[in-house]
């Protein structure tokens, strides 16, 4: 039995991560590459840092402190060799413009509960826990002593996953989970595997094993520009609505470029550099060519 999760961010009061009021839990680590990743930080399962040049003010403090000499500066910029860092943290205790931070950190299992026991007088009938990422499944024995807890707690719990994982690691967290937040990334199995990493031959068999247990499933839709924003997918994705029965609803994401600079903050070369929102009035137009089509509702995000 895990003991610990390694966790890069606990969000509070967050409406979109399921039915009502939710605490998020962001695992750390994917087994996926999507080009477009809303969420580098996810990605490495190894702790990283990040800085943030926007709120560094030269001070140089951190130069000072740090035993590795991970920072140097010159000509009034700061440079940060990653490959120097021990994650020692000395560095972002003593940064006072908060632009240096650890990302990912080995929680306790109790205390994770007990930050989230802070919320739940806001969970209500409907609210309550969700395990996102990352992949929450890359870390299976701590999201399920996790799930257990909560339902022990009687929380709502929900779990947000690409659904790349063992089909018998999904049934046995279905036994605890109220909700799955699936996500449908692309309909075209080789545009999957381009994209993606992968192709979608396992997520779909694990889609269909929910389905066999009557979970609750709320398909979620990144819609990329110039990836998979076409007729196509939007029909595809009806189609899954109309065969898979524990699709209980459809939640379009558009696409957003903040992984951008969060990918810049790491030191990483962010791959897919499109730095417009996507068009969302034409997402619209999508969902109502498909909306006669389908049984279940549709969302955009």
């Amino acid at each position: 039995m895990s003991k610990t999760a390694n966790i890069f961010n606990i969000q509070h009061f967050s409406v979109n991560d399921g039915p009502g009021i939710r605490t998020v839990v962001f695992f750390k680590g994917c087994p996926l590459d999507c080009v477009w990743c809303h969420n580098p930080e996810s990605k490495s399962v190894e702790q990283e840092l990040s800085f943030s040049n926007e709120k560094c003010i030269l001070c140089k403090k951190c130069a000072g402190i740090c035993p590795c000499s991970v920072h140097t500066f010159e000509n009034n910029i700061h440079h940060i060799n990653r490959e120097k860092c021990v994650m020692c943290g000395k560095c972002v205790d003593i940064c006072e413009m908060s632009s240096l931070k650890i990302l990912g950190k080995e929680y306790p299992l109790k205390e994770i509960m007990e930050d989230i026991a802070k919320d739940d007088v806001f969970f209500a009938d409907d609210g309550g826990v969700t395990f996102s990422g990352g992949e929450p499944f890359m870390q299976f024995d701590s999201l399920y002593e996790l799930l257990k807890m909560c339902k022990a707690k009687g929380y709502s719990t929900c779990i947000e996953t690409s659904g790349f994982t063992l089909k018998e690691n999904i049934l046995k967290a279905a036994e605890y989970t109220d909700y799955f937040l699936f996500d449908c990334k692309e309909t075209n199995p080789e545009n999957h595997k381009k994209y993606i990493g992968a192709d979608n031959k396992l997520i779909l068999e694990n889609l269909s094993a929910l389905c066999s247990v009557n979970a609750h499933v709320i398909l979620r839709c990144p819609i990329i520009p110039g990836i998979n924003d076409r007729q196509e997918h939007f029909d595809s994705i009806a189609r899954l609505a109309n065969q898979y029965s524990c699709i209980k609803s459809i939640e379009f994401m558009p696409y957003h470029p903040l992984g951008i600079s969060k990918s810049e903050q790491l030191g990483k070369t962010y791959s897919f550099d499109m730095r417009n929102f996507a068009d969302k009035n034409m997402i619209e137009n999508y969902c109502q060519s498909i909306i006669d089509k389908i049984f279940v509702s549709i969302k955009i995000n």
